[in-house]
């Protein structure tokens, strides 16, 4: 237990930096606009793959739980009010979901520890936790959907792209990684970094 509030005052810290804020202001309007513009990978018969939890993964992985569920609510808002004209009503159970997303990424991925393990352990929990129980009983009680009809829906699909969002995750976080380590002054974390993505 100790070592879990360790993660979260130091996620907490990395509010002080500078740096932190302007990448989490970046990924978030990043998010917004993937969202926006619609840009997703479609699957046959009905499946689609959107890039905007890679946006949320690598808050997570960067700065930790409590920055990626604050960015979780920015995120839900502000995409809110950006998209509000081709939304309906806000409705907060949609920002637990975020948030509750923000903590699964920093609880996995933090600090910058990334292994296929745990890219695959981030994204089940979302996909079953936030994506199948959560936005499940949000649907049903805006729209009125009985909780199996969209349970049996929900969770062949989530199940069904979840090998390729782990992939994209993955492989899409390495990126990351390499971008924030050749940013300048950060060269103090490489070694921590080096440390944990190689086990």
């Amino acid at each position: 237990m100790q070592k879990k509030q360790n993660i979260f005052v130091q996620s907490l810290r990395e509010l002080k930096s500078t740096r932190c804020l302007a990448l989490t202001a970046l990924l978030i309007a990043v998010n917004i606009t993937l969202d926006l513009l619609g840009l997703t990978i479609k699957l046959p018969p009905n499946l689609r793959i959107g890039f905007g939890f890679l946006c949320n993964a690598a808050i997570g992985m960067l700065f930790g739980p409590v920055v990626a569920m604050m960015a979780g609510i920015g995120t839900d808002v502000l995409g809110y009010f950006a998209g509000n004209l081709t939304m309906g009503a806000y409705f907060p159970g949609f920002t637990v979901t975020a948030i509750m997303g923000g903590l699964f990424w920093g609880l996995w991925l933090y600090p910058r520890r990334l292994t296929v393990g745990r890219a695959i352990g981030a994204k089940a929990c979302i996909n079953l936790f936030c994506n199948i129980g959560l936005n499940s009983l949000w649907l049903s009680m805006t729209g009125g959907e009985a909780m199996n009809v969209l349970l049996a829906l929900r969770i062949p699909k989530n199940l069904l792209v979840l090998p390729l969002e782990v992939v994209l995750l993955y492989f899409g976080m390495k990126m990351i990684l390499k971008i924030y380590m050749a940013l300048p002054g950060t060269a103090g974390d490489a070694c921590a970094v080096k440390a944990d993505t190689t086990r």
